[in-house]
């Protein structure tokens, strides 16, 4: 009869392993697809579906630096989770690696101009980005943000396809040559790895959320498009939102500071809208429907004041604005990518660049039943059944990456740290070396 009940308690343990199991024969069977659909002419929006990238092998002696920092940061990493370490030094040397981490990677297939040449005009990608937008800042930022969603067609794609917050920050700080850009985006993205740990210390105890933080700095979309995406930007401030409202769960009163935070956040970046919903839902599970509802409240109410203010203020409409950016996206490529596909191809595309440890992880821990990870990975369902993003989803969820690493740090095996962040950076390589990706 014991025996019995011990099989039937490792019988119960099954959706640990099963979940993540099913999870990645579906990742598999899309991105098989993916290629098999691109050897058969199939066009499905984007040239490795589900991945935006292109099989593109270089090896560059600039890639030299590139191995030698991660192979240091591998090896010196792991004792940063010692107690002797206090949590100020902590995070500064973990800011310290993230940058390290970005830079050496940027490096590497391009040298120096790989850094900003994604900014750089006369590049491909240049004219779709934030730079060429600035003239429209002749007459003033009122006059900008009043005129934003009738002007917004004649602007770059990213900077209609955002909200208009980072063309203000570049117009106030002078920002209008590609390295600039370049500077602006790593350092406020490099920023985020202190504030994931914050995240960390809000949802777990100090251990891990040290191996949170350091699993988010070597998480390969984050050190790959972390030195040449503006959305590394949106990230940062996005954790800016996520911190307070994840300590609202335990704390109510720390959402008065959570929601004006993910009001700004969501003036860079529609998808920072996100992580409210992903705060109510962790405080669902964590401290009930009343928390959660109360949470959803205050951060709703934030929005109406933030987004009220701002149009009595400069006439700014952001109900204009999204019909703008609403119509760019109709006629761009995203309606050329076919919904039946993208509705498991973006969520795929984001596990795989995440690094697939960490998605195992993730996954497991929602099968556990770990509420930060549930509520990710509801996120990420929401997303993909509505089509909010059809590709791309290695640089545009990056703010859902921090969390990501919280939920994978929850059931981390803490003596494979060093294994799985070699891993990581082996991952994050091979990426940077084997495929070219516009960013």
């Amino acid at each position: 009869m014991e025996a019995g009940t011990g099989s039937l308690r490792r019988a119960r343990v099954g959706p640990e392993l099963w979940l993540p199991a099913c999870v990645a024969v579906v990742v598999a069977g899309t991105f098989a697809y993916g290629l098999a659909a691109r050897a058969s002419g199939v066009r499905l929006g984007a040239s490795l579906a589900p991945l935006l990238a292109g099989w593109s092998p270089v090896l560059r002696p600039s890639a030299i630096p590139a191995v030698l920092v991660l192979g240091a940061a591998v090896a010196a990493a792991p004792a940063l989770r010692s107690r002797r370490v206090s949590p100020g030094a902590f995070a500064a040397a973990a800011l310290g690696l993230g940058l390290a981490l970005r830079l050496g990677l940027g490096f590497a297939r391009r040298g120096v101009e790989g850094l900003y040449a994604v900014y750089e005009i006369g590049e491909n990608e240049a004219a779709n980005e934030y730079l060429p937008a600035l003239p429209a800042f002749e007459f003033g930022t009122r006059f900008f943000l009043d005129t934003f969603a009738e002007i917004g067609a004649s602007l770059p794609v990213h900077a209609i396809g955002h909200p208009p917050g980072l063309l203000v920050l570049m117009h106030w700080l002078g920002i209008d040559d590609a390295p600039g850009m370049a500077a602006l985006t790593i350092g406020l993205g490099a920023l985020s790895v202190p504030l994931a740990y914050q995240l960390g210390r809000a949802l777990l105890d100090e251990d891990r959320a040290r191996i949170a933080t350091l699993l988010y700095v070597f998480a390969p979309s984050a050190v790959l498009y972390g030195a040449t995406s503006a959305d590394a930007l949106y990230a940062t401030i996005g954790l800016l939102a996520a911190v307070p409202l994840a300590l609202a769960v335990r704390r109510p009163a720390a959402a008065a500071a959570g929601a004006p935070a993910l009001a700004v956040a969501s003036f860079l970046s529609y998808a920072n809208l996100a992580l409210g919903a992903w705060a109510a839902l962790v405080a669902w599970q964590r401290a009930g429907l009343r928390r959660a509802l109360a949470i959803a409240a205050v951060c709703a109410a934030g929005l109406l004041v933030f987004y009220a203010v701002l149009h009595f203020a400069t006439g700014y409409n952001p109900v204009g604005v999204l019909r703008a950016t609403e119509s760019v996206y109709r006629e761009g490529i995203a309606s050329r990518r076919p919904y039946a596909f993208w509705v498991l191809g973006s969520p795929s595309a984001f596990l795989v660049a995440l690094g697939l440890p960490i998605a195992w992880l993730a996954v497991r821990a929602a099968a556990t039943g770990d509420a930060v990870a549930r509520a990710l990975l509801a996120v990420l369902l929401i997303a993909a059944v509505l089509g909010f993003t059809k590709a791309e989803t290695e640089r545009i969820y990056l703010f859902l990456v921090p969390l990501a690493c919280v939920a994978a740090a929850a059931v981390f095996p803490a003596r494979r740290l060093s294994l799985v962040l070699g891993l990581l950076a082996v991952q994050a390589l091979a990426t940077e070396l084997l495929l070219y990706t516009v960013w």
